[in-house]
């Protein structure tokens, strides 16, 4: 499979399969393709991993397209203005996405929700507590919201990050949550009651405009019903 991220804004990536490759997502998520792209729509997995997907922001069923009789393009579009990145999954090489990141994947990636280890901070950490683990072996594709800032960071490092911009981390990294400190902070600080901790060794992308946010923003200016 080959493939090109094109768009800023509103970012689309375009794959290019041999006969045979078969590609997964989310029902919803393809934009255009090719005549010859076969579609099946399938628990993948079974009820259990549907169940899990589900819990983790993902739809119960996945769509299954395959390139028939030769080459075959598919197209999946981002659903709200960000980026798209494309992540290689590998054995042991394990990534962890904020919840409804993902976007399509070759046949060989499995898609599993994710917990943090302290689930009462996770309760308290709100949407953070909750998040997907993509693992086995090929190429998955992410949304994020705005733009996508990284860092490495190395043994013992730590970043503290309000919790809707977490966007993902390899799996080698340590996530907990920490209360705001100081009763004024938390009264008048306007930034919330926790932030969320990520302990290296690994690799860390921030998203710039968490869509939760936004949605907290236009909230006063939409009239209220009747």
């Amino acid at each position: 499979m080959k493939y090109q991220i094109q768009g800023e804004t509103l970012p689309v990536v375009i794959c290019q399969l041999e006969g045979g490759e078969k590609m997964i997502t989310e029902s919803g998520a393809m934009a255009w393709m090719s005549p010859n792209m076969q579609m099946e729509t399938t628990s993948n997995g079974g009820v259990g991993k549907a169940l899990g997907r589900a819990f983790a922001g993902e739809k119960l069923f996945q769509n299954i397209y395959t390139a028939q009789g030769g080459p075959g393009m598919i197209a999946f579009a981002s659903s709200f203005p960000g980026s798209i990145k494309a992540f290689q999954i590998s054995p042991g090489q394990d990534m962890i996405f904020q919840k409804s990141a993902f976007l399509a994947g070759e046949a060989g990636v499995t898609l599993s929700v994710h917990f943090r280890k302290k689930i009462a901070s996770g309760l308290f950490g709100g949407e953070g507590f909750i998040m997907q683990k993509v693992s086995g072996q090929g190429i998955v594709f992410a949304e994020f919201d705005g733009h996508v800032v990284e860092y490495e960071l190395q043994p013992g490092q730590k970043i503290i990050v309000d919790t809707g911009y977490v966007a993902a981390m390899t799996a080698s990294c340590g996530m907990d949550v920490q209360s705001v400190p100081g009763v004024k902070n938390i009264l008048f600080g306007g930034e919330g009651l926790f932030n969320t901790v990520i302990t290296g060794p690994g690799h860390v992308w921030l998203q710039t405009m968490p869509i939760s946010n936004v949605a907290g923003a236009i909230r006063p200016y939409i009239p209220s019903g009747s």
